[in-house]
């Protein structure tokens, strides 16, 4: 059906604009100031916030909730049924932060019964053309994934990761806040925080010191973080070694912190 505003009474917006040629299901939600393009098909049970730009030729599909100021260009499909040869079609849903980017055929699928069921991702993203985010995977804030990255089932990134293009994650890894990892990288362990890693299988290369002094981390920070770095891959420390050392290091250190408690929750192994 087109934008028919009988048929969608307290559904779409009164200011939003639904290109005549765009089909929108009668349960769908449509915020204020929302911009629907040519041919785009927003399915059942999706809603979609204030403020937000859907380019024509897009695919959403629901249960999916998108928060406000979000873009997403032409042939991106959002909020599909997910490629896990396990689901039977139950009910799973896919959340959505507000002001993120999908570029041109980003896929986007929604949870699976086997885990909890939602697939989400935070606020200030950049997903570049052909990102992949599969079932369950968890995204914090202010991400970059670029051109072709492709996130496996149940991945974890957390804020601040930038994936350089063409990189792909094994089911369940693991990425720490303000890692990055190189372009071409297959990833099949997990990523501490403020690392950077590449390479097929990808290994530890330092730490993201430029991205750190980005960011507004102090030189002594900084420093913290490359001698935790040092004990984790570079001394010849045993893992729980060096996680002792860290774990003295940050009771006066917050930065550590974080990186400890990842290294507490492992379960894949890390990159060393």
């Amino acid at each position: 059906m087109t934008n028919n505003p009988v048929q969608h009474i307290g559904k779409i917006h009164e200011s939003a604009k639904i290109h005549a040629t765009a089909i929108v299901h009668e349960t769908a939600i449509i915020g204020e100031n929302v911009e629907i393009g040519p041919y785009s098909i927003i399915g059942a049970r999706v809603e979609i916030g204030e403020n937000c730009w859907i380019a024509p030729h897009v695919v959403m599909n629901g249960p999916t909730k998108m928060g406000k100021g979000n873009k997403v260009f032409q042939f991106a499909s959002v909020g599909e049924d997910c490629q896990d040869l396990k689901y039977n079609g139950e009910e799973t849903f896919l959340e959505i932060g507000d002001n993120n980017v999908f570029r041109e055929s980003c896929t986007i699928h929604r949870g699976t019964a086997q885990d909890k069921g939602t697939t989400k991702i935070g606020n200030n993203n950049l997903l570049m053309a052909y990102v992949h985010v599969a079932h369950d995977c968890i995204l914090g804030d202010n991400i970059i994934l670029s051109n072709n990255a492709t996130l496996a089932g149940h991945t974890v990134l957390a804020n601040n990761v930038i994936i350089g293009g063409l990189s792909a994650l094994h089911q369940f890894t693991r990425v720490g806040e303000f890692a990055m990892i190189g372009g071409c990288s297959a990833v099949n362990k997990d990523i501490p925080p403020y690392f950077m890693a590449s390479g097929n299988y990808a290994q530890a290369q330092g730490i993201n010191s430029v991205g750190l002094k980005r960011r507004g981390f102090s030189s002594a920070a900084i420093m913290e973080i490359k001698r935790a770095y040092k004990a984790l891959c570079r001394d010849g420390n045993s893992l729980e070694e060096a996680k002792s050392i860290i774990a003295s290091k940050a009771e006066n250190c917050p930065e550590l912190k974080v990186l400890h408690d990842f290294l507490n929750e492992d379960s894949r192994g890390i990159v060393r």
